[in-house]
């Protein structure tokens, strides 16, 4: 119903004012914007957020090494802490052997419902720090959907913004030219003269 009333204010009327033709084609325009525009704000963002993460995940697998560790402390009674939102794990005490045969301990982070004794992967950085596993394919993609949906998102919200200002701007000129009208045409239909 709105649009066949905007379409109408492009039709030829004594009624139908400057500000009415111009709300009508923003609108338009800012219907492509939403269809075309914001979808294609999403998918550079995405694109260009999925080049920046593999980057980063292949920086972080030439920094990084795993190491098959022996947990040698007791794992805490108290909740675990998230390791960037991938699992969650505690922090206890490891043992392992290096390469050149000497035997290293350190406090690392270990998956939740590690025991003493059990084998599991660590995995340090080049100054030896315990750190979290690479990011994988998975980090990645949930990295690009986010960064699109997100992009996408607020180029909707900005078009939407727009409009929002334009139609107000368009209100105002439309009221101001019905009441510059309206001085000119009420003294006629009033039989009142304007001194």
């Amino acid at each position: 119903m709105r649009t066949a009333i905007r379409l109408r204010r492009l039709r030829r009327s004594a009624l139908r004012r400057r500000s009415d033709f111009v709300e009508v084609w923003t609108a338009l325009f800012m219907t492509v914007l939403l269809c075309v525009g914001a979808p294609l704000a999403g998918a550079v963002a995405g694109w260009w957020a999925h080049g920046e993460a593999r980057a980063l995940g292949a920086a972080q697998r030439a920094e990084r090494h795993r190491v098959r560790a022996e947990v040698t402390g007791q794992t805490p009674d108290t909740l675990p802490s998230v390791d960037a939102g991938r699992r969650q794990t505690y922090r206890v005490p490891v043992r392992w052997t290096d390469e050149d045969g000497k035997v290293r301990s350190t406090t690392a982070r270990v998956p939740a419902g590690t025991l003493r004794g059990d084998v599991v992967d660590v995995w340090f950085d080049a100054q030896g720090r315990s750190v979290g596993p690479p990011q994988g394919r998975t980090a990645v993609w949930q990295h690009t959907l986010t960064s699109g949906v997100c992009a996408a998102g607020g180029a909707a919200a900005l078009v939407l913004l727009g409009q929002g200002v334009v139609r107000r701007v368009a209100m105002r000129h439309r009221m101001a030219e019905w009441e510059r009208d309206w001085e000119h045409t009420e003294p006629q239909w009033t039989r009142r003269h304007q001194s």
